[in-house]
């Protein structure tokens, strides 16, 4: 599960482009609580610290205690806004979280025991399709990320996401669906020769026919 991280924030008292701009140039980013049906906070947030949590590579799906007025406000990063050109995070929105809240994430996929891949070991390349899992999970089990293990799986096999087995707290936002997370493929040497072979084939089998007529 993620770490639970800390973010000290303040109240942000007026609203409007004028007064965001003015927040980024002392080194805030403007931002919001909403949802737990209360009324939307608007805060500001040090741009440093964030850039930090930021960084960490997990931070969408980390639980963020806001520090806010002496209280501690539960919620889970929902989007960032960044600047085009210099990349600066410029407005970020908190959904608020309840305790037994169940939460929308992408988890990022990590394949394990490569080497106990028979096709990989012949040459096969694993072709991800997804590289994030859409997952419902409690709020308080956010996995930092799903492990796929592919020993023995051959060229031409597929995982998809009836074969993972999800954390407790965890299940498939797509269920409509056995969708396809990665298949071994044969390198595009061994299938480029596998089409020049068969082509080679072709007329000959279409001779004999012709020979038979």
């Amino acid at each position: 599960m993620s770490d639970a991280l800390t973010l000290p924030a303040e109240a942000r008292d007026r609203a409007g482009k004028g007064a965001s701009r003015a927040l980024r140039r002392e080194g805030r980013v403007p931002a919001v609580i909403y949802g737990g049906k209360e009324e939307p906070t608007p805060i500001h947030v040090e741009e440093r610290l964030l850039v930090r949590h930021l960084n960490t590579g997990h931070f969408m799906n980390s639980i963020v205690m806001i520090e806010q007025g002496g209280k501690k406000i539960r919620t889970l990063p929902k989007d960032v806004a960044f600047h085009p050109v210099t990349d600066r995070p410029l407005h970020i929105d908190f959904l608020r979280l309840s305790k037994d809240a169940k939460v929308d994430v992408q988890v990022p996929v990590l394949f394990v025991n490569e080497e106990g891949s028979p096709g990989l070991k012949k040459g096969g390349v694993l072709n991800v399709v997804r590289h994030e899992l859409e997952l419902v999970c409690d709020a308080d089990k956010i996995p930092n990320e799903i492990e796929i293990d592919v020993t023995g799986l051959e060229v031409g096999d597929s995982i998809h996401i009836s074969n993972v087995k999800l954390p407790e707290g965890s299940a498939s936002a797509i269920t409509d669906r056995d969708f396809t997370i990665a298949t071994i493929v044969a390198p595009s040497a061994l299938r480029s020769e596998t089409d020049s072979t068969e082509g080679a084939e072709a007329p000959a089998e279409g001779a004999a026919e012709e020979g038979g007529e």
